[in-house]
């Protein structure tokens, strides 16, 4: 197999998940043939480091040999069998683990990012139904949310390049300010705007918690606003809030579980329990769709009744997939043996130190962290920057995806020091040269 062959192959053949695929008469696909580590192989020798994680999934490297040996093993036992009725071992030991992990009780699963908040919105509504208050059936989000791309996750998702061709078929949701602190005012510490945005939520729930269902948030990082990163505080006050006016609090870590912001759950920093956990993209290190829902006790107890129409008859047929919880297990066990988010600690401030100079840079504003997680903005872009920031990334053996004017590093954990100086100098490069 050659890069060209797959190339037309592939154009022929598959419609590309957000691309507007004549892009691809100018800006050819990357055929890749194989993954080790961080980097990335074409079919012709060369390679490039996935500084993205592949849209964000891919914790500890491609093929990883852990959790290839967890699949392999698996596949020996049992690749699926239908949850309705019927259960399995690894789908049981990654409830148990993911239950201990939360402080929350049962999960359900579903197949990717967009159907966990289908399931917690779907799971929200119609507790409010099951619990005699009918009238609390919509939800709030905040500015620039990212949610997911199917009907129901769309409609809490406050994007509008992804939102706008499909409104007509939304159901309309409230939005509040972000806590995004780049949008505070100069000299305003990025807590005290948290807190002048919880007021903004407070005002909102006052007029509305008779028919508000949920307030559904991305906790401390919000991806596809650009990385736009707030203080916990946020996250405290809106517990309290929604305590206090009886709305649920579902939390979105689609992709910030699982490390990606310092803690295994980005939550926890705030010191707060959600009444609805998502995960999705990292729980399977990159491997195998999987998305699962963690609730209260009280929630799934609302559903607990002799009435079939009172319990959550949602289902998916690849739910609690035996080789897909079994390479999250294996990415659990990893977690453990290695004590990861000690040992990411130390790589995360290794990384700071080596990006000085890039923080540093005249064009680079807004430079931030959380965790795993690194973004700026460029100053004086022109159109079409993230393109060729994308291209010259390329010539370098990186693979950077800009969001708009935001370039950000979000690598698999196994990333080594030299390949944190490769990813940083390669990126001065570049915004030097665009």
């Amino acid at each position: 197999m050659s890069n060209q062959e797959l190339l037309h192959r592939s154009l022929a053949a598959v419609w590309h998940p957000c691309t507007q695929m004549k892009q691809h008469e100018t800006l050819p696909l990357l055929p890749i043939a194989r993954g080790e580590g961080v980097w990335l192989h074409d079919f012709e020798g060369r390679r490039y480091l996935d500084a993205v994680s592949s849209w964000w999934v891919n914790l500890f490297g491609h093929c990883n040999p852990r959790i290839n040996a967890a699949l392999k093993d698996q596949l020996d036992k049992l690749e699926h069998v239908m949850l309705a009725g019927f259960t399995h071992q690894p789908v049981v030991e990654l409830s148990e683990r993911l239950s201990r992990l939360s402080g929350l009780g049962h999960c359900f699963y579903g197949s990717d990012g967009a159907s966990a908040t289908e399931i917690a919105l779907k799971m929200s509504f119609h507790y409010w139904r099951n619990s005699g208050r009918p009238a609390k059936t919509r939800f709030v989000s905040l500015q620039n949310g990212y949610h997911g791309e199917t009907v129901g996750a769309l409609s809490v998702t406050d994007v509008a390049l992804f939102k706008e061709s499909y409104a007509p078929l939304l159901r309309k949701s409230a939005q509040v300010p972000t806590p995004d602190w780049r949008n505070a005012e100069s000299g305003e510490p990025a807590r005290d705007y948290a807190l002048r945005c919880a007021t903004a939520l407070r005002a909102h729930l006052e007029r509305h918690h008779q028919e508000t269902a949920a307030l559904i948030l991305e906790p401390l990082v919000q991806g596809a606003a650009g990385m736009g990163m707030y203080d916990a505080e946020y996250l405290r006050q809106a517990r309290a809030i929604c305590d206090e006016f009886g709305v649920h609090l579902i939390a979105d870590e689609i992709a910030v579980g699982f490390g990606r912001t310092g803690t295994m759950f980005a939550h926890q920093q705030a010191g707060i329990r959600p009444d609805f956990l998502c995960l999705s993209k990292g729980i399977t290190g990159g491997y195998l769709p999987l998305s699962v829902v963690l609730t209260t006790d009280a929630v799934y107890q609302a559903f607990y009744h002799d009435d079939t129409a009172r319990g959550f008859l949602h289902s998916h047929s690849y739910t609690g997939n035996a080789l897909a919880c079994r390479a999250a297990l294996a990415v659990l066990d990893i977690f453990g043996q290695d004590d990861v988010i000690a040992a990411n600690r130390v790589k995360a401030a290794s990384f700071n130190d080596i990006a000085v100079p890039l923080k540093a840079h005249p064009r680079v504003m807004n430079f931030r962290h959380s965790g795993m997680i690194w973004a700026f903005e460029v100053a004086d872009v022109a159109p079409g920057f993230a393109r060729a920031f994308f291209e010259e990334g390329l010539k370098r053996n990186l693979l950077l995806r800009p969001i708009g004017s935001t370039v950000y590093f979000m690598p698999p954990y196994v990333i080594n020091e030299e390949e944190i100086r490769m990813l940083v100098a390669g990126t001065l490069e570049i915004i030097e040269g665009l």
